[in-house]
């Protein structure tokens, strides 16, 4: 059985090339959203992770932290079209992903049905506020993201490559909203949470809006480029030791779930948890993992490329119970004692002889 985590071989000469090549422009994306967006570079950091891991990500955020100013500044470093859809309570499926039409053909007289594509039918969507539409809605638009295409009629219409939605929930404005279940919620790679900029990003911020400049972005990873960037993302190697360490990160979280090696559970887990991360945690983390080490310049994913996607893959997968609300606990708090409780194991000897075969 193979000790790396990787779906076929790859030449190791070409794949270093690409992966700095993919590090260079990574570099020239973050110039260039930069010039649009100030600050935020975690977030800009993890958007990007999603794209190059074909996830989607669900964004919670207040109101007016130009979330859909940077998903489509993103967009456009990315030469990929972007549409914008607002959630709404009357907001109805095919207003999403379009509808059959009566088209009649004045020449013959004849008439026939025919499709007339939603705002989906684009490489970026932004779903913003997608807590305020029903569930019915919420449910194609997550049919969508899963299966990558839309059936009208019968017929099944393919959605562009690369396909990647970006959803947005506002944290304080709750009434005549409809939450997302935890079981759609973990259909989505990351949560992404936006926060407030500091003083001097907000000084920048309000610097560039007075002189109303008109600022030209260049595209730097274009489609193509980007499916093959996708494509490495899934063949860079991960050892054993750290895909177990990422499984136990995840079933630490699990409170009635065994741990393996007997490790005691950590407090905070036991007190503050009623439910925790599934399986398709375990596979995000790594495949999350994988995309940060690339944008690191890494040839392979260490347990700190682990650490650094926990969060995002793992806060919107934790459910808390009562406890946590009253002592105002978070998941963030929850995963940070996570980190600080489950060790890292060092890989065998026979483990590091076959990564040394993988990377050679």
């Amino acid at each position: 059985m193979s000790d790396t985590h990787q779906p076929a071989p790859l030449d190791p000469a070409g794949a270093q090339r690409a992966i700095e090549q993919v590090r260079d422009a990574y570099k020239r994306l973050r110039t260039e959203i930069s010039r649009i967006i100030v600050g935020q570079d975690e977030v800009v950091d993890q958007s990007l992770m999603a794209i190059l891991c074909r996830g989607h990500a669900v964004v919670v955020g207040v109101p007016g932290l130009a979330k859909t100013l940077l998903i489509s500044t993103i967009a456009r470093t990315l030469g990929l079209a972007f549409n914008r859809v607002q959630f709404t309570p009357d907001l109805m499926p095919s207003d999403i992903t379009g509808t059959e039409v009566i088209q009649e053909d004045k020449s013959t007289g004849h008439r026939e049905l025919r499709f007339v594509r939603g705002p989906i039918f684009a490489n970026v969507i932004l779903a913003d506020e997608i807590n305020r539409t029903p569930p019915k809605t919420q449910a194609a638009l997550l049919e969508a993201m899963q299966e990558r295409q839309v059936t009208v009629g019968g017929v099944a219409h393919k959605l562009p490559i690369p396909f990647f939605v970006l959803a947005t929930q506002n944290p304080i404005e709750q009434e005549g909203t409809y939450p997302l279940p935890e079981a759609q919620l973990d259909r989505f790679m990351f949560q992404i949470l936006i926060k407030y900029p500091t003083a001097d990003e907000e000084l920048e911020i309000v610097r560039r809006s007075a002189s109303k400049a008109e600022i030209a972005i260049q595209t730097v990873l274009p489609a193509a480029e980007i499916n093959r960037v996708q494509q490495l993302v899934q063949h860079v190697p991960v050892a054993d030791h750290v895909i177990r360490y990422a499984l136990r990160l995840v079933r630490t979280t699990r409170v009635n779930e065994p741990i393996e090696g007997g490790l005691p559970r950590p407090a905070v887990v036991k007190d503050y948890v009623s439910w925790g991360a599934g399986p398709r945690a375990s596979e995000y983390l790594i495949l999350a993992a994988k995309a940060r080490a690339i944008l690191t310049g890494s040839y392979h994913v260490t347990p700190d490329h682990v650490k650094a996607v926990a969060k995002p893959v793992l806060r919107h997968r934790i459910l808390t119970n009562f406890n946590a609300e009253a002592d105002q606990v978070t998941t963030d708090t929850i995963i940070d004692a996570l980190l600080a409780a489950v060790p890292v194991e060092g890989s065998s000897a026979e483990e590091r002889k076959r990564m040394e075969t993988v990377m050679r």
